[in-house]
């Protein structure tokens, strides 16, 4: 009984430092059981810390530029050289998929954050004022949505001509309709709460009910379908790029590299491999993670 009753102290005491593991506060605790209880959001956060590392930091893993040409190398097949080997021009296809890992991500992020930004500010208005407003912004949105992205985007990319800058505006406009359908739908629901009614009754303004009373709680849904919408976005652009209009030669951009290997697929299979696979687990790696955040964030799935 003694002995029971001094484990039963000693476990009641607190951890200390020096002899005993220092016990997670709430907050990182909260973390670290997030990360392994939900496992998409575990490997998606992997497989994107890895790809960013790539593209933020490529001198790490070569020396050479996307953009040198070396005709005495062309079409090298991997090797200890050249680890994802060399495309028609002789440039170094390591150094191209981490340099236009920027490019890409950067055609992912900010037609996201355009069409978010835009999205939210309609939603916003639309579902909290109604009457003639939302049924204005809803038409225009129907007709909006009723395009495809790719399609809507290559139209748009097509007047205002082909680039990066054009091709991020273009995208980021495709996508800005179903950000304001999402938004417009949650503030529908939450403004019938009645923290809101309270403070409209307490005499509050439009713009500090709507900023912040009904944004914060519709902050999640948007980051969790904006961490979708970047992989869709790039997507988009890769395919964009593929036909041309996107960055132009010699730019590297994995969509750019992969349109300048397709006549060589045969002859040459690694030029359209590695931007194929960089697209592809980065697409997924945004995907888990969105599943992830979802998962995560929504408080219905961890009824």
């Amino acid at each position: 009984m003694q002995a029971t009753d001094a484990m039963s102290q000693t476990a009641q005491q607190p951890l200390r430092a020096g002899n005993t593991p220092i016990a997670l506060r709430p907050g990182a605790k909260r973390w670290h059981n997030a990360f392994w209880r939900h496992r998409s959001l575990l490997v998606g956060s992997i497989m994107l810390s890895i790809i960013l590392v790539g593209v933020a930091f490529p001198s790490l893993f070569t020396d050479r530029s996307p953009v040198v040409m070396n005709i005495r190398d062309r079409l090298q097949p991997p090797n200890l050289v050249y680890p994802f080997g060399t495309d028609q021009y002789g440039r170094d296809l390591l150094a191209r998929v981490l340099y236009g890992g920027r490019t890409s991500l950067l055609m992912g992020g900010v037609p996201i954050l355009i069409a978010a930004s835009t999205g939210c500010v309609l939603g916003l208005l639309s579902g909290y004022y109604g009457r003639w407003l939302d049924a204005l912004i809803m038409r225009v949105m129907d007709v909006w949505i009723a395009l495809p992205i790719i399609l809507l985007a290559l139209t748009i990319v097509t007047a205002l001509g082909p680039g990066l800058v054009n091709i991020m505006i273009a995208i980021g406009i495709a996508w800005i309709p179903y950000y304001t359908r999402m938004v417009r739908g949650a503030v529908l629901s939450v403004r019938e709460y009645s923290f809101v009614e309270a403070a409209r009754v307490l005499g509050l303004s439009d713009g500090r009910i709507l900023l912040r009373h009904i944004l914060p709680n519709i902050i999640v849904p948007l980051i969790v379908m904006s961490s979708m919408g970047i992989a869709g976005a790039i997507l988009t652009g890769a395919s964009l790029s593929f036909i041309g209009m996107g960055p132009q030669a010699p730019t590297p951009e994995w969509g750019l590299i992969l349109a300048d290997g397709r006549q060589f697929i045969r002859l040459a299979w690694w030029i359209g491999l590695f931007p194929g696979a960089a697209i592809a687990l980065t697409v997924l790696g945004a995907n888990l993670l969105g599943d992830g955040l979802r998962d995560w964030l929504d408080p219905r799935m961890k009824l």
